[in-house]
């Protein structure tokens, strides 16, 4: 048996902006997904993991099926027919999969899933090589096609190389980042609301078929190649629009993740934290990504409690795609255990766990 690992990834800044072409910055974390495979010497993968029913793919017939959207056997599908294209055979597998990432909470558990089959498809195949950012653009593709998600690549990305990484997406540039908060002082935590945002995925496909709607007004697919001087110029006439202040949330959001990676890359955590509350205050005011019909509040509990908690001294913000799911929390260090104890007894033991960054991405372990 060969064990294989994905790290679950933290977002830092640059909410919905992956799926723009805008910037954004993320870290890997040291909770995420372990498998153990080997090759079965047939033509089908099949896939153990606790909580879920096998799974058995066949590589003959690796075509999106619509009776399977939002199911693992979409993602392995997916990864599969994309590495397909670039090896000389795939070979089948059993997989014995357990994960630590709570599923639809925001901590990126399809993309890790995704990447980590992605790193056993690419073990056990013939005549080729993959690379992280390749298993990542797979994994993002089959997200798309298969799965019926249109995320952006941020964290396929992030699980796939590890460490913390600001992205350019127009101009396909990678940074890898020193992100050390202890170093600063501070306490870095997610708190699970509880909630999942897997039942509105309609709303969070909405979002970036919002911002493409405003983008094609400018004769561009993605905002990220709106010159914001141009959205500027049109930016008066519709700011009661909720799609136009959703393409405002990106212009914004972009920038500041510029900035927030600029002030970790300065150990400016006042800084730093003075940015991630205007983040999170423009994903509930602008983008919108807090609640939805049917989801429950418990994400706006999460954020209003964090509010009260860490205003003037911390930050908080929506992490992910929103609507449920996790809280993400920044700040000293001697208030952990108190922000800690006050989340866990509004959302059950264990909701609060402090992050750490992981400096690796997914693949084979010792």
């Amino acid at each position: 048996m060969t064990k294989f690992f994905c790290p679950g990834r933290t977002e830092l800044a640059g909410n919905h902006t992956d799926h723009q072409k805008g910037r954004a910055m993320a870290a890997a974390v040291d909770t995420g997904v372990y498998a153990e495979a080997e090759p079965n010497g047939t033509n089908v993968i099949s896939v153990f993991s606790d909580g879920f029913e096998p799974l058995r793919v066949d590589l003959d017939k690796l075509w999106p099926d619509e009776s399977e959207i939002g199911t693992p056997a979409a993602l392995v599908k997916g990864v599969a027919a994309t590495l397909a294209e670039s090896a000389e055979a795939l070979n089948g597998f059993d997989a014995y999969v357990v994960s630590h990432i709570p599923v639809g909470r925001g901590m990126s558990s399809s993309a890790a899933f995704s990447v980590l089959i992605g790193c056993i498809i690419g073990e056990f195949a013939e005549g080729a090589f993959f690379a992280p950012e390749e298993i990542a653009k797979a994994a993002r593709k089959a997200e798309n096609r298969w799965f019926g998600k249109p995320c952006g690549l941020l964290d396929q990305m992030t699980c796939a190389m590890g460490g913390a990484i600001y992205i350019d997406f127009l101009h396909s540039k990678i940074v890898h980042m020193d992100c050390n908060f202890e170093s600063l002082g501070l306490a870095l935590c997610l708190t699970d609301t509880g909630g999942s945002h897997a039942a509105a995925l309609k709303e969070y496909a909405r979002i970036p078929a919002d911002m493409s709607e405003v983008a094609q007004t400018f004769g561009v697919q993605w905002l990220g190649k709106v010159r914001p001087s141009d959205f500027e110029e049109e930016w008066p006439k519709h700011k009661q629009d909720p799609k136009w202040m959703r393409a405002r949330h990106f212009f914004d959001e972009s920038l500041r993740a510029a900035s927030m990676a600029d002030a970790l890359g300065l150990k400016d955590g006042r800084r730093y934290m003075e940015l991630m509350n205007a983040s999170g205050r423009s994903s509930e005011t602008l983008l919108r990504n807090i609640t939805a019909p049917g989801v429950g509040d418990e994400l706006a509990k999460g954020l209003s409690t964090a509010a009260r908690m860490l205003e003037g001294v911390g930050a908080w913000r929506v992490h992910g795609g929103g609507f449920a799911g996790c809280v993400q929390a920044l700040m000293p260090q001697d208030l952990f255990e108190p922000y800690k104890a006050c989340m866990d007894d509004c959302f059950g033991p264990g909701a609060c766990q402090r992050i750490k960054i992981y400096p690796k991405g997914a693949g084979k372990t010792i």
